[in-house]
C-alpha cells in the first residue's frame, strides 16, 4: 500500500491552535507597544517645537506669528508629524500672555482622546 506525503486534518488543527495561541498573547502586546511609542513621539515632538519657541524668543524677543515661521526661519527644519492624527496641521498654538510680542507662546497636540495614563493629548 503506498502512503501519500502531506499532513493529516488533526496535524493541521493542532499547527493552527498553536498559530493562535502565540497570536492571542503577541498581539495585545504588539498594539499596547505601538500605542506608547506614539505617545513617546507625541511627547518629544511636544518638547522639540517649543524648545524652538524658546530660541526663537531669545534670539528675536518675540514669539513668531505662526508655527510655520519657525520652519521659514530654520529653527525646525519642518512641522513635526502628530503621530496621534498624523497631519501636521493640527498643532494648537497658544497665544503669549499679556504684552509678550508675537502670536504663539506654546503648542499642544490637536488629537482628540485620552492617553494611556488617563490625560488628555490636548493638555500636554
Amino acid at each position: 500500500m503506498v502512503r501519500q506525503k502531506g499532513f493529516t486534518l488533526i496535524e493541521l488543527l493542532v499547527v493552527m491552535a498553536i498559530i493562535a495561541t502565540l497570536m492571542t498573547i503577541a498581539v495585545p502586546r504588539y498594539f499596547s507597544s505601538l500605542e506608547n511609542s506614539r505617545e513617546t513621539t507625541l511627547r518629544q515632538s511636544l518638547s522639540v517645537m517649543r524648545e524652538a519657541l524658546d530660541q526663537f524668543y531669545g534670539d528675536t524677543g518675540r514669539y513668531p506669528d505662526s508655527i510655520e515661521e519657525l520652519v521659514a526661519q530654520r529653527y525646525l527644519r519642518a512641522l513635526p508629524l502628530d503621530p496621534m492624527t498624523e497631519r501636521t496641521d493640527l498643532w494648537v498654538a497658544l497665544p503669549p500672555p499679556d504684552g509678550a510680542p508675537g502670536s504663539v507662546y506654546d503648542v499642544k497636540s490637536g488629537a482628540p482622546g485620552r492617553a494611556r495614563d488617563g490625560s488628555l493629548y490636548a493638555d500636554w
